[in-house]
């Protein structure tokens, strides 16, 4: 069981301009998503880029990363970007972080960087979150050294597991951050993302019926399983793909702020 109330965001990457970008923000706040996140990779939007307009877009909307590529960028240019958003979005923004998805070292490649071994991108994202104030970071996890490093370091940990893990899978490693964090652990929120949530799964997505990355079925019945996923699990910030903005609003409606 855990104290931390329900809250949502809303994950998207993509815009055809300023205007549907735009829209798509102030849709999402007046649904009552606490945050719009932006991937980070070179084929979505810039991430700190688009935060800022969506940000500017609205008014009590938060704005994120899901998640920088920390190896991608030196811990001082995340802090440089991070503090300048922090303060022209009135504190609106939370910095997600990871070591990298494995297409981040093509797009590393890409911009002239050097990806490193695991080892160096979690040293990176260590050094990234130290370089970082007065933000919530939020670190996606689910290997051990990740998880030990977000479990002394995060404010949010988002399970970065695949969309066919079932219930008994996410709690072994819940069970795992658990022995990590020690005391920490009642203090951090947890998070997972949905790949897709209605009332029918989607046929582009195979997942069997008990994977915990699509969420289907009522309005009442996607309720009652979230509330049991928190009361079970502690899970109590949950990211959906934007694609199911509207599909999804009714939760969001029943479940923010309890």
């Amino acid at each position: 069981m855990t104290d931390h109330l329900f809250r949502f965001g809303a994950v998207a990457g993509h815009a055809t301009d300023a205007d549907a970008w735009t829209g798509l923000a102030r849709r999402a706040e007046s649904l009552g998503y606490s945050t719009l996140l932006v991937p980070d990779t070179l084929g979505t939007l810039s991430p700190f880029t688009a935060a800022a307009v969506a940000a500017t877009a609205t008014t009590t909307l938060r704005v994120g990363t899901f998640v920088l590529s920390a190896p991608n960028r030196t811990p001082e240019a995340v802090a440089w970007e991070t503090s300048t958003l922090h303060t022209l979005t009135g504190g609106r923004f939370e910095l997600g972080l990871g070591a990298g998805r494995p297409d981040a070292e093509r797009d590393a490649a890409t911009l002239g960087v050097r990806f490193g071994t695991p080892s160096q991108r979690i040293e990176r994202l260590s050094r990234t979150i130290d370089a970082v104030k007065d933000v919530r970071v939020l670190v996606a996890a689910s290997g051990t050294k990740l998880l030990r490093l977000a479990a002394q370091k995060a404010d949010t940990v988002a399970l970065g597991v695949p969309p066919h893990y079932t219930e008994e899978q996410v709690g072994a490693k819940l069970d795992e951050l658990y022995e990590l964090a020690g005391d920490r652990f009642h203090n951090l929120e947890l998070s997972m993302n949905l790949a897709a949530a209605g009332a029918e799964p989607p046929s582009w997505l195979p997942v069997p019926a008990d994977g915990t990355g699509v969420l289907t079925g009522t309005v009442d019945e996607m309720v009652d399983t979230l509330r049991r996923r928190r009361d079970k699990l502690g899970v109590s910030y949950v990211s959906v793909n934007a694609q199911y903005l509207d599909e999804f609003a009714p939760v969001v409606e029943r479940l923010t702020g309890t």
